[in-house]
């Protein structure tokens, strides 16, 4: 090459933040204890969700969103654990989107660029694939935004009021039917956009960050990304059972996985 620099027109690799969201205070579960600081395979919920985003290598930095009542306490655990890609933990609001809508302005005075990627996930949804986060990663390479989903294996209904008792309005086609599931993904510009254009909406209630862009950039079309059967949501103390089996589960695996490393590195020698 002579000394001579080679032109490069791609576009710069856009930064990947993850937006754990652990802001509800979870009623449903246990008014006196917040879900997110309950333990599962004694680890937190809040731990297993950082951690999901900690381990891929795709994400460059992590915001955790909290309950003011619980801050003191997730800062104890991230400090305790380490995790170097906690870079602001941050009050949340009364609802989700409040919540939403804090991290955006926090990233956005924090300098945030305009394309890079953002992965908001619910912090009570602690198994979360790695090929779901990579997922998401991928498909804002096309698209604006993007949403783990789940197919569904039941037939949904939906429904009209007829007096006080609801009744079959349709029976849509199962194929197109999915179960939404998080991390939901976007270009930070297009969801600060969608944010905007909704702040202004005085029916704004939305339990759902997809539901944003879908209602204020319709002509925005939102990917799906694979979920899995074991990125579920503990909603209630009723969850903790099957949470409890998946993290088994997950403990095998990776069990199995590591002895597969060893046996491999015992072959290569």
């Amino acid at each position: 090459m002579g000394g001579m620099t080679q032109r490069d027109d791609r576009e710069p690799e856009a930064p990947v933040v993850a937006v754990v969201l652990a802001a509800g205070f979870g009623t449903r579960f246990d008014p006196d204890n917040p879900k997110q600081l309950v333990s599962v395979d004694d680890k937190p919920i809040v731990c297993w969700s950082i951690e999901a985003f900690e381990q891929n290598p795709h994400v460059t930095d992590t915001i955790v969103v909290v309950n003011p009542q619980v801050r003191d306490e997730v800062e104890r655990l991230v400090d305790e654990a380490g995790y170097p890609k906690v870079r602001m933990i941050i009050d949340g609001g009364a609802e989700r989107a409040d919540s939403t809508a804090a991290a955006l302005q926090a990233l956005g005075a924090a300098g945030i660029p305009p394309r890079a990627k953002l992965l908001i996930h619910d912090a009570v949804r602690p198994f979360v694939e790695q090929s779901s986060i990579d997922g998401c990663v991928t498909a804002l390479d096309e698209f604006e935004a993007a949403t783990v989903a789940f197919a569904s294996t039941d037939t949904m209904l939906l429904t009209e009021d007829l007096g006080d008792r609801k009744v079959v309005r349709s029976v849509p086609d199962r194929a197109n039917m999915f179960r939404a599931q998080t991390p939901q993904a976007f270009r930070f510009e297009t969801i600060r956009r969608a944010y905007e254009l909704a702040s202004r909406d005085p029916d704004f209630h939305p339990t759902d960050d997809t539901r944003v862009v879908v209602d204020y950039l319709p002509d925005v079309p939102v990917a799906i990304v694979a979920g899995s059967r074991t990125n579920m949501k503990i909603t209630t103390r009723d969850d903790l059972p099957q949470a409890e089996q998946i993290s088994l589960e997950i403990r095998k695996r990776l069990a199995r996985e590591r002895m597969h490393q060893v046996f491999a590195q015992v072959r290569e020698q």
